[in-house]
């Protein structure tokens, strides 16, 4: 009868964290790539970029917000863990695509959005491959900077040709912060790449 109990119990607590509010507010942030994408697609329709500035907005504070709270909750699961990181960068990969093809990103910053691209593969290799060795690499806090410097740029970026009529220089803005993301990433990838060769090399 205990084992009965037990088992009922611990289903019950991993399926209450598998439904809990922090992790519906990933689940949010992967729904939201796809329209994010559509409205993009569509942004000759003016208010379209609008929109997709509003669903991509409350995506990026779900960022926020689920792991926080996930500790205040005590909801923490392994399942959030794997999705969290994934959803940022399926959002990220997804606008960034979009912006190239609507040609918001072209000429030498296409660099920017190659390296911002690469070192987040570089990343989620090497994080996997360190989880094989049992070893995690914390979030540092120039990476939570350079996340948000991201998000932000991407914001202004979206906002588009539709955002200089309301604000001129939108189009720099974003420009000028993505440049800077791009050169946090190049940092921080740098840095995770020298911390996970360490685990390597066994020093």
């Amino acid at each position: 009868m205990f084992p009965r109990v037990m088992a009922t119990t611990t289903i019950s607590r991993v399926s209450s964290r598998t439904w809990g509010l922090p992790n519906i507010l990933t689940y949010g942030r992967v729904a939201a790539v796809p329209v994010v994408v559509g409205c993009l697609f569509w942004s000759e329709i003016g208010w379209m970029r609008w929109v997709a500035l509003g669903v991509f907005i409350a995506a990026g504070i779900t960022d926020f917000l689920d792991g926080y709270l996930a500790r205040a909750l005590s909801q923490q699961s392994t399942l959030g863990q794997m999705l969290d990181p994934i959803a940022d960068k399926l959002l990220v990969a997804a606008v960034l695509m979009m912006l190239v093809a609507d040609h918001t990103i072209e000429s030498y910053s296409l660099s920017a959005a190659i390296v911002i691209l690469c070192r987040e593969i570089l990343v989620s290799g090497l994080r996997e491959f360190l989880a094989e060795l049992k070893v995690s690499i914390p979030v540092s806090k120039i990476a939570k900077w350079k996340t948000m410097m991201q998000l932000v740029a991407l914001g202004f970026l979206i906002a588009g040709p539709s955002g200089e009529e309301i604000l001129p220089g939108t189009l720099i803005i974003g420009l000028t912060l993505f440049w800077l993301s791009a050169l946090l990433t190049l940092y921080t990838g740098w840095d995770y790449l020298k911390a996970g060769m360490k685990h390597v090399s066994g020093e």
